[in-house]
């Protein structure tokens, strides 16, 4: 199939569009940029980048960003009758799977999709992706916390330590902190501010790898556009 239908048929843009994307060198074909308009690839078996970023050839595949509200534990469907997250893409035909977890306390973003390679990249400890939450806690913080979180602090499987961190606000009685980390342990944010004396009041998850929770409202999905799906896949090597 030319290169320019590929292109055109994975939403890049009209025809013409992509042949101009081709002539101007912003088209890569499994590492190697391509000029000549009319080349033939196999969409089933290459890799194809624009401006560095991954064109999702497979229609097929997708990944939706939900706004998991707390209260919902995060399996497909749970044999206790608790609430899943089966009941907020209802709607969709595929068949969809979580990618990671939150607990049933905390909230925020959560991805699902039906991409093996992406669900697997994202969950591997090899890609380190980073994991952005907003943090309200206990008590007004000191200002030494941000050392001792970013050096590390002891929990019962090991040493855990967080990649940045920021105050948000602070009151007499509660604080609220930004911070970023790539541990994927069980409860681990959590049970980082418990080893400090701050344990969490509510814990809200903003952002995974490149993706943001945004303005997206509690219960509610919407699907990844090309272009952060495309860079979402470049970052992990895809």
């Amino acid at each position: 199939m030319r290169l320019q239908k590929v292109l055109a048929g994975a939403g890049m843009g009209s025809r013409r569009a992509c042949e101009q994307l081709i002539e101007e060198g912003r088209v890569q074909v499994d590492g190697v940029t391509v000029r000549e308009l009319g080349v033939r690839v196999d969409p089933d078996s290459v890799a194809i980048h624009v401006d560095g970023m991954r064109v999702q050839l497979d229609t097929s595949l997708v990944t939706i960003a939900l706004n998991k509200p707390r209260g919902v534990v995060s399996t497909m469907d749970d044999p206790d009758g608790r609430p899943a997250l089966t009941q907020f893409v209802q709607n969709r035909s595929e068949r969809l799977f979580h990618v990671g977890r939150l607990d049933a306390d905390s909230e925020g973003l959560l991805l699902l999709t039906n991409d093996g390679e992406l669900a697997n990249r994202l969950t591997h400890p090899k890609y380190e992706v980073a994991k952005t939450y907003l943090v309200t806690v206990d008590g007004k913080v000191k200002g030494s916390l941000a050392n001792t979180l970013l050096h590390g602090v002891e929990v019962e499987d090991g040493t855990a330590k967080v990649d940045a961190y920021k105050l948000v606000d602070t009151t007499p009685t509660q604080s609220l902190i930004e911070v970023v980390i790539h541990d994927g342990r069980n409860r681990i944010v959590r049970r980082m501010f418990d080893a400090v004396g701050h344990p969490v009041d509510q814990l809200v998850r903003t952002r995974v790898g490149s993706i943001r929770l945004g303005d997206l409202p509690p219960g509610r999905t919407r699907v990844l556009g090309k272009a952060e799906l495309g860079t979402l896949m470049a970052d992990l090597g895809l």
